[in-house]
């Protein structure tokens, strides 16, 4: 059975979701606190220390008895510990410390392009790509065949790297075949506070005339003229497929061109094929 590819594409969307569940399931073990994240504090046996507190700008909480402490850029288990050691200093015998984050604010990153939801995403834990593509609303029917992920530099700055030919490198290339459709572990990468992901639009080939069914279509690696009007249905019986031609454009406006039929298709080619002179 041949499947549309909008009914391929709401597949791989619950499966991405499946995959976020059981992704996610351990994330909160390896967070790292920050600025703005609002954690509670309960001690065993001692209810009356039980607290919410914000993270200050200062990276800081305030609790009973012990006063500031700073939690800024430890983990849960980290902040556990060395709270248990303030209270067990003079106050509690052996406390026994469990923080939960009960808001996520301080790490996020930017998901922009073809997304549902484009915008900035709240990371809630260890992150995963597919966690924030999905926390984005999924990406659209119009994807592109490769996303990029641009990280900052250790100081804050984004690295502008280049590719080895004097222009700017748009950043990791990720195949979204291989994240959704053939689940390679590989491609779905951690991603860290302050990345910005971008998944730009498809480049697609419009195919009218006498084709059977005249629209815009994909361009996949490889696609040629022939794939294209074979694509859009193949010649219908009054095609003059010998007279085919590309509208192509170009620097200076639009081109005609004859079409051989393993010419590649670019990016907004118009293939037209006309009616058969007789």
């Amino acid at each position: 059975m041949i499947l549309s590819e909008k009914t391929r594409w709401l597949l791989l969307t619950l499966l991405l979701a499946s995959w976020v569940l059981v992704l996610s399931a351990s994330a909160q073990g390896e967070y790292i606190i920050g600025e703005g994240d609002l954690i509670k504090i309960t001690v065993y046996d001692n209810p009356d220390l039980t607290t919410e507190a914000r993270v200050s700008g200062d990276g800081k909480i305030t609790l009973p008895l012990v006063g500031e402490v700073m939690v800024n850029r430890l983990t849960a288990n980290e902040a556990e510990k060395k709270i248990a050691s303030l209270l067990e200093d003079g106050y509690i015998v052996k406390p026994q410390v469990s923080i939960f984050i009960e808001e996520y604010k301080s790490k996020k990153v930017t998901v922009l392009g073809e997304v549902a939801r484009p915008g900035l995403v709240v990371l809630r834990g260890a992150y995963s790509l597919m966690e924030a593509i999905s926390d984005a609303g999924g990406i659209t029917l119009n994807a592109g065949d490769t996303l990029y992920i641009q990280r900052k530099g250790i100081k804050g700055g984004e690295k502008k790297e280049t590719d080895g030919r004097g222009k700017e490198d748009p950043g990791l290339a990720v195949d979204l075949k291989k994240l959704f459709e053939e689940g390679d572990a590989s491609a779905n990468v951690p991603v860290q506070d302050g990345d910005s992901i971008y998944v730009p639009r498809a480049a697609f080939v419009y195919v009218n005339g006498e084709v059977k069914n005249p629209g815009a279509y994909k361009i996949t690696k490889g696609l040629t003229v022939l794939k294209a009007i074979t694509i859009a249905g193949g010649f219908t019986p009054k095609a003059g497929d010998s007279r085919t031609r590309i509208i192509r454009k170009t620097a200076g406006g639009e081109t005609t061109i004859k079409a051989k039929m393993d010419d590649l298709a670019l990016p907004d080619d118009i293939i037209l094929v006309p009616e058969s002179m007789f």
